[in-house]
Formats: C-alpha cells, structure tokens, sequence
C-alpha cells in the first residue's frame, strides 16, 4: 500500500510538473508556432459519438465569369472579373440546413499601350464585406442591399431541396417573381441557384452537425498581375474560398478550401486575346492538371494540400490556426503538417477568418 502511494505521488508531482511547463509556454516562453499541434489528425472526437441522424454534409461551389471585360479603345481596358461562391449545409435527405452566398468582382483597368491602371497591391472585398458601399439600395426599388438581397433568399432556399429550388417562379432576368420572394429580393438569382445545385453535388459528410453554423470567406488580390512587354500582360483576380461550420463555442467542425484565378490577357495595344467565355475552373476543379505536384516538392497537388489543410482545421479554431508556426514563404514549418502542406496557408487563414465573421 506505501509503495503504491509512492508511485501514485511521484505520477502527480510529474503530470503537475508537464502541466506547468506547458503554462509557461503558452505564456510566451516558446516560439509561435509551438501551438498549436502540427498534426494533421483533427480534434474532432467529442463529435464522433453524435448521432448519424445529425450528420450535415459541407459543399461549396464557386462560378466564375469575366464576360463583361472590354479591350482598350479611345478609353482605358476593363478586366472585369466576377466569381460566385456558394456554401451549403445538407441533410441526408438532401434538403438544405443552412445557405451562404458572397461574390466578389474584381475590375482590373488597363491602357491602350499595354500598362495595367491599378496597383497590384490592391485587394478586393466580397459584396458581402462592401456592405452598404456596394450601392444597390436605391436602385433595387426595394431599398435593399446585395448583401440583405442574398441572406433573404439564402433564408428562402433553407429547408428546401434543390429540385425545389430549381423549380421556384422567376422572370425572364432570373429574378424571383414570387410574392414571398419578390418582395425581398429583385437582383437576378439564376447565379445563385447554379452555385447551389454545384455545392450540393459537391458536399461531403466532414464532421458538421445540427446546430453548427454556416460561414463563407473570400480572399481576393492582384498580386499576379502583369502589364504587356514582350509578352502579353495579364489582370488576374487571385481567390481563396472557404465554407467551414462551426460549433457553438467556434470550433471548427468541418471545411472546405478552393482557389480560383481569373485572368484576362491582353497585348501592347490594350486589346483582349484571351476568351472571354472562359471556362473557369477552380482549382480544385481542375485537379491534377493545375501542375502543381512536380513543383511542390512532396509529390502533391494544390487540391490535395488544401484538403489536408481543411482537416487540420478541423477541431480547432481560427485563432488556433492562425498561431501555426509557418515558414518564411507562410507554409506549415514542422510536424506532420509540413509533409502535407507546402504552399502558403495564409490566404486559407484569411478566408477562414472572413467566414468565422460572417458564420451564422
């Protein structure tokens, strides 16, 4: 009985001891990226004895367009780039549990000899993110917002199918033309009901349940913007998408990430070469041939290295993530992590944090 009271003592003076050591770090005696873990197993297993009846499946789809650009003529070019994204919450009957819509557009000008006519450090909010600035309000003839304009009909498409969907009452600019509808919502919604049957055919069971909520994040920049010399210039609209539930005390509970690159080229004259009708696909859209595996150095493409990011992010939150320990170029620096991941993470960073703002 001594000996066992011994042994009992001595393992609680060593866990108090690790405990404490653990404390100081935390308190800024370790470097930034000691927390949290670089496992990629995610912290998920309070929720893996949750009811299968509760499981929701996460999708998200992102459309892309730049039909609206026009080349350089007596006037300065318009790369005009816009992207859809929708993000969807879906239960096993395929019946929506919860809708997130955001768009961003990205207008890029350019001169008739070839210059680009905004800064390439310039970066661009989401509709949702503009708010009020967007200016819809007064011109929609009900006095609403884009962004109050989608959450009306995210809340409509809530509880519904996507054949329902599909099937509701519009005019001929797409707009809604049924009296619970049309009253909040008079902007064209054919976008929208295109992203939802994309993102329902997208979603996947990845740990969100009943009672999480819902967030869509869009990260936008020009950086790969080039104007024309000896080769064409390009205005190209770089995305980062991200639809993650989250449980009531923030966790992340399950992810989706995606890229897109609208790019519009053009020469030294300021007129248009590439087509304008695209398609533009995402990255994850694109797979294997985005060409990333050769370049990355641990034989994975850019689909693969944000999925294995999104379920680390899984079971933990964004501050969390955002403490990562990275490397100069912002990509995982240690542990499991790096052996997964080797492009930067903080674009994913950026638009996680838009979605944990805008979750509901």
């Amino acid at each position: 009985m001594k000996r066992l009271t011994a042994w009992t003592l001595c393992a609680l003076l060593l866990t108090g001891l690790l405990a404490g050591c653990r404390t100081a770090g935390q308190d800024g005696g370790e470097s930034r990226g000691s927390q949290p873990s670089a496992s990629l197993e995610p912290n998920t297993a309070s929720r893996e004895s949750a009811p299968q009846a509760d499981v929701l499946k996460t999708g998200l789809a992102v459309i892309t367009s730049a039909a609206d650009s026009t080349s350089a003529a007596g006037e300065e070019g318009l790369a005009d780039i816009g992207s859809t994204a929708v993000a969807l919450l879906v239960d096993d009957d395929g019946r929506i549990a919860a809708c997130a819509i955001d768009a961003v557009q990205s207008r890029i000008p350019f001169t008739a000899d070839g210059a680009l006519a905004l800064n390439a450090g310039t970066v661009f909010p989401s509709k949702r993110e503009l708010g009020k600035d967007y200016g819809l309000a007064e011109a929609s003839g009900i006095g609403r917002e884009w962004y109050e304009q989608t959450a009306a009909f995210a809340s409509y498409v809530t509880g519904k199918t996507v054949a329902e969907v599909k099937g509701m009452a519009l005019d001929e600019r797409t707009a809604p033309t049924e009296a619970e509808l049309s009253s909040s919502v008079t902007i064209a919604v054919g976008g929208f009901i295109d992203g939802i049957e994309k993102a329902a055919r997208n979603a996947q069971a990845l740990g969100a349940r009943e009672g999480d909520s819902l967030g869509l994040g869009i990260a936008t920049n020009m950086r790969n913007s080039k104007g024309a010399g000896e080769s064409e210039g390009t205005a190209q609209a770089d995305s980062t998408y991200a639809a993650v539930s989250f449980a009531p005390d923030g966790t992340i509970t399950s992810c989706v990430l995606d890229g897109s690159q609208g790019a519009v080229r053009f020469d030294g004259s300021g007129a248009i070469t590439s087509d304008l009708n695209g398609p533009f696909r995402t990255k994850n859209e694109m797979g294997d041939s985005y060409g990333m595996r050769e370049a990355s150095g641990i034989g994975k493409e850019w689909y693969e290295q944000a999925a294995a990011y999104a379920r680390y992010a899984a079971g933990r939150t964004v501050g969390e993530l955002e403490e990562l320990s990275v490397t100069e170029k912002g990509a995982p620096a240690g542990g499991e992590l790096a052996s997964s991941v080797t492009i930067s993470v903080g674009p994913f960073n950026e638009a996680l944090r838009k979605a944990a703002a805008y979750a509901e």
